[in-house]
Formats: structure tokens, sequence, C-alpha cells
């Protein structure tokens, strides 16, 4: 698929946005409703302690983020983030890396219904090492389709090759480079490659 290609695609997806709800987490708990709910799972008659369960939370994965309607970015989804992602009733994982996923992460897959996509593209500590473009032309055949929306991108810390997709997802959305790059060095921090910029 050429770039004008995907560039067709991605403007198909941009009218089907529209039809794609995005959905709003919301939690109102009043003190009244915290005070007993610890009370009721802790047994204790402290009054003012208000400690919330892990369980209870949502809590999403590191480096978490909306991309684009249906699209979100993060690093790799531990067991105590599960909950939070049911909430984006996702259909579709972007994994980037070459390892396998792990046997409760799938279980997890299975259970929601949620098809996973591997990349395997290898993570390398050493400047000017190259992303295969094929895998990334891939990848984003993926991402523009809104039959696997909605989606999450992951790697292992959800900078450098998450970055990378995302970042060419950018250009077919013709932001210009500077603000391709601004958005990948706000979540690769210091450790931003040459090698990722000069992929875009």
């Amino acid at each position: 698929m050429q770039v004008a290609e995907l560039q067709q695609n991605l403007v198909q997806h941009q009218h089907k946005e529209n039809k794609i709800m995005c959905k709003k987490i919301q939690l109102s708990v009043s003190d009244t409703e915290l005070h007993n709910h610890h009370h009721n799972s802790c047994g204790c008659d402290v009054d003012g302690c208000h400690k919330v369960e892990g369980e209870d939370l949502f809590i999403p994965p590191l480096n978490f983020a909306m991309v684009d309607n249906g699209i979100f970015r993060s690093g790799f989804p531990e067991p105590a983030n599960f909950s939070f992602l049911q909430t984006l009733a996702l259909r579709s994982i972007i994994y980037l890396c070459p390892e396998p996923y792990p046997e409760a992460n799938m279980e997890f897959l299975k259970s929601n219904g949620i098809k996973l996509y591997q990349f395997g593209i290898e993570g390398h500590k050493e400047p000017f090492v190259n992303i295969p473009e094929d895998t990334i032309r891939e990848a984003l055949k993926v991402v523009l389709d809104v039959r696997n929306h909605p989606l999450i991108i992951h790697c292992k810390r959800g900078k450098h090759r998450t970055g990378c997709l995302v970042g060419c997802y950018r250009k077919l959305q013709k932001w210009c480079l500077s603000s391709v790059f601004d958005e990948y060095q706000r979540f690769a921090a210091a450790k931003a490659r040459v090698s990722d910029q000069r992929k875009r």
C-alpha cells in the first residue's frame, strides 16, 4: 500500500469518526459511600480512614494517552490495568515487541474478544538503528482500518517503537515535522532517538 492509499484510508477513517463514540469515565463517590465501603471491606472502626482498595481503581497503563478517536497508546499493560482497559471497549491491540505476549494478557484478550496484532520490532539502545519500514507500513494498515477500533498501540514503555508508529500516523494526518517531533519527545523524554526521528 503506497502513501497515497494510506492517506486515502485516513480520510475515510476521519469521515467515519463521528460514528465512533468516545466513552468518558466518570467516578463519583460520596464521602459516606467511600467510608461505608472501606469499613465494610476492612472492618476497621477508625474515623477518617478513607483508604480505597487497589481493585476498585481504574489504573491506566504507563504513558497512556489518546492519539485520535478510537486510537490510544501506552506502555505494556499490566494486570492492574485490565479494569481500565475494559472501559475502552477495545477491539484490537497492536503490540510492537518481538517477545511472546504473557499468558495473563492473552487470557484478558480472549475473555474480552480483543484481537492481537503483533509486529515484532527489536528494541535497541544504540542510536541510528532503523525501524523496519515494511513493519511500520503493515502496522499503519491496522491502525487506519476503523473495523479494528477502538485499539491501543503499545510496546514496553510506550516511548520509542510506539512513538515511531504514532509519528508516521501523524505524517499521514499532514502534521508538520516539528509537531510530530514534539509529540515524540514528550513521551520519549530525554531518550528521543535521532534514528527514530529520521524515519519520518
